[in-house]
């Protein structure tokens, strides 16, 4: 069979293709790099066109990454999507879904582990990046609202047929002042969460 193999020229074609298929000057230069890796971890280049980025989303997390702050995943997915080598040395990427307490937690609150694994978060000032749980943004939001600690920066990309829908639109009627990202509707995943953080440093166009 013939197909391309240069993993090079295979990643160069992808953001070609996102670029001749949307147009990305139309948005600043971080919001660009974030709908295009958005783009390019679902093949989707429609995405670019929903995604609700608050304006300094990109630099707030930037500037929490290069502090030392840590970048929090509601899912092990999430996790391992995150390109380690485009991160300052030193970040800890950190989910807490698996921890001892968190099974407990979830049962003494009768909610899901994701959204109890959120507790555990030391997230002041924290870099956050949700791609599988609604009830783990609700979660987040329900905290802050109860006076708790804030993140850096949030990126909110749940997925699914439950609460996903409903929690970002939750996100993006009232941000309570945070600096996100998110995507509108049913989709989203752990590919699209991964991708925002890699997004954060570094531009599309080079090599992962």
């Amino acid at each position: 069979m013939e197909y391309l193999r240069d993993p090079a020229e295979i990643y160069r074609r992808s953001f070609a293709t996102i670029g001749g298929e949307r147009d990305l000057s139309r948005l600043a230069p971080d919001h660009a790099a974030l709908a295009a890796r958005v783009a390019h971890a679902c093949g989707m280049v429609d995405v670019i066109d929903t995604l609700v980025v608050s304006p300094n989303a990109i630099a707030a997390a930037r500037t929490a990454l290069q502090s030392g702050a840590a970048v929090l995943c509601d899912a092990q997915m999430v996790a391992h999507g995150i390109l380690r080598k485009r991160l300052p040395a030193g970040v800890r990427i950190e989910c807490t879904i698996n921890a001892p307490e968190t099974t407990a937690h979830a049962a003494a609150l009768g909610t899901t582990r994701s959204a109890a694994a959120v507790d555990l978060w030391d997230i002041e000032g924290a870099v956050v990046a949700i791609g599988n749980a609604p009830t783990a943004l609700f979660r987040l939001l329900e905290n802050i609202d109860a006076g708790g600690k804030r993140p850096a920066a949030l990126f909110a990309f749940p997925v699914g047929f439950v609460g996903a829908e409903e929690s970002k639109a939750e996100l993006v009627a009232n941000s309570r002042g945070l600096e996100f990202a998110t995507l509108p509707g049913r989709r989203g995943g752990s590919a699209m969460a991964a991708a925002a953080i890699n997004a954060i440093f570094g531009n599309p166009e080079a090599a992962s």
